[in-house]
């Protein structure tokens, strides 16, 4: 059974408090490794990343030295820093490593050591790889039972929200409203064409980091489509493009609660309405006090809405937990709001 992010991140804790090795499989560029160093900054501790895939047996157990008549080996520098400090040990590609190497890894997994050096008491150990449901569509290796036994294993299937949380923070507003309002181009999740570029989660940063970087994000231009299908395709590209161009029509939370660009909101669609809303849930406004002024603006537009967005709306204020906000919006509008309410439910 898969989980998504946010179920991952609440849960992964009680594993890594047991010093207990975590697995997390699921597609590319959908951020696996971006949520292991996220963990890792909520335990205040450093992120040490080998990638499985491109080492060989020495570069795990370390070189062997003669000491008298024995033969020890002297750990690598990272593993040395691992039982020396407290750190995540994190291991990508696990699935793309040499058989020799795996079999190194079944001993640090199962035992917290190589070849008798052992890990810091605190420092706890990641793994992620491609595997899993979505296997063959990589070029991976199977991990057989005895092996995924050594791990707690976790298949990540996250959700548009997981991506749209994250990226408040991390992206630049028309990338995080193009996706808001355009989920199907998130990522591909259909058939694969050899050859075909797709967007993913991972592509979709990167694209964002260029066109921040460039200055390109001001004005669409051909470049900022050229540019576009490099990272996420072509389909996905046009439509970037022509959201770019249009994206004076997108309203803003600010502008909502300042009872602003009016017009523009009276021309959304049903679905525009839906991706505002889930905007203003994104923003988290909801959860604090809104003046008189604000109720009053998102009164104003709860009575404009389809009754489908209307109760999307609803809902978020209602769940936001700020019971003022319930009950002073419940009354704005002099009582429309209510009136409107119970004709929808009434219909």
């Amino acid at each position: 059974m898969s989980v998504d992010f946010k179920t991952f991140v609440k849960l992964a804790p009680a594993v890594t408090a047991a010093k207990l090795p975590v697995l997390l499989r699921g597609r590319h560029g959908i951020g696996k490794s971006q949520v292991v160093y996220q963990l890792a900054a909520s335990l205040g501790l450093p992120v040490i990343e080998r990638r499985a895939s491109q080492m060989t047996e020495g570069d795990l157990v370390g070189l062997p030295s003669i000491d008298g008549n024995r033969t020890t080996f002297n750990p690598p520098d990272w593993f040395k820093q691992a039982c020396e400090q407290p750190a995540v040990l994190f291991l990508d590609e696990v699935d793309r490593a040499t058989l020799e190497v795996r079999q190194g890894i079944f001993e640090l997994t199962d035992s917290r050591k190589l070849n008798g050096h052992y890990l810091h008491p605190d420092t706890v150990v990641f793994a992620a790889i491609n595997g899993g449901e979505h296997g063959e569509s990589y070029q991976v290796n199977e991990m057989d039972p005895a092996e995924l036994d050594r791990w707690s294993v976790w298949d990540i299937e996250p959700t548009v929200e997981d991506w749209l949380s994250w990226g408040k923070e991390n992206v630049d507003s028309l990338v995080w409203d193009f996706i808001n309002q355009n989920r199907e181009h998130l990522e591909h999740k259909g058939d694969i064409e050899p050859n075909k570029r797709y967007p993913s989660r991972r592509s979709w940063k990167r694209l964002n980091d260029v066109l921040v970087g460039a200055e390109m994000m001001e004005e669409p231009t051909p470049a900022m489509f050229s540019l576009a299908q490099s990272f996420v395709g072509f389909e996905a590209a046009v439509s970037f493009n022509d959201f770019a161009k249009n994206y004076e029509r997108v309203v803003t939370v600010e502008q909502l609660l300042k009872g602003e660009r009016v017009e523009a909101l009276a021309a959304f669609s049903l679905n525009e309405h839906c991706a505002m809303v889930e905007k203003l849930e994104a923003e988290d406004v909801c959860k604090e006090k809104l003046s008189s002024d604000q109720i009053e603006n998102l009164a104003e537009y709860f009575i404009s809405l389809p009754s489908e967005a209307a109760m999307k709306l609803w809902g978020v204020i209602s769940s936001a937990g700020y019971q003022e906000n319930v009950v002073n919006f419940h009354q704005a509008g002099d009582g429309r709001v209510g009136e409107h309410f119970s004709k929808i439910l009434g219909a």
